[in-house]
């Protein structure tokens, strides 16, 4: 099992947990009350700073009811933080756009994120036929 250092920049947001038998995910916390008019962006702060194992990074993507509750879309999609990016002031923040107003209350779960080993080192070799099937479609219907 890896160790993972955290700082809290707060002492009254809850602490970092796993939710017993629910995933393997960890929720974060807005660590500040924060209001946005729609179209407003803004990084929210989420009060902890973690120091990755090498080799690691953290996956950082909206809670599956952050939309619904609040009206706010994670700008990149999923946000990677690596293990470079630990500094006693590097503050993890969620990237986000309004899409109406709304409030967000400080230790509202927000967003969440698990410990990712890195992608090996890959080569890539070019050719001129995959020697596979042609699914002939898009996804998984094989459909366009």
């Amino acid at each position: 099992m890896e160790t993972i250092r955290i700082k809290y920049f707060s002492g009254d947001i809850e602490r970092l947990r796993y939710i017993n038998g629910k995933s393997d995910w960890i929720d974060l916390r807005a660590s500040e009350r924060v209001e946005l008019k729609a179209g407003e962006f803004k990084l929210i702060p989420l009060g902890v700073a973690m120091q990755l194992p090498k080799g690691y990074e953290g996956h950082l993507a909206p809670r599956s009811s952050t939309f619904k509750n609040y009206g706010i879309i994670q700008t990149n999609s999923i946000g990677i933080i690596d293990c470079s990016y630990c500094g006693d002031e590097d503050m993890w923040r969620m990237p986000v756009y309004a899409t109406r107003d709304t409030v967000i209350e400080k230790n509202d779960r927000i967003c969440q994120f698990r410990i990712v080993k890195n992608q090996p080192a890959v080569m890539f070799e070019e050719c001129k036929q995959l020697e596979n099937d042609n699914r002939g479609g898009f996804g998984s219907t094989g459909k366009q």
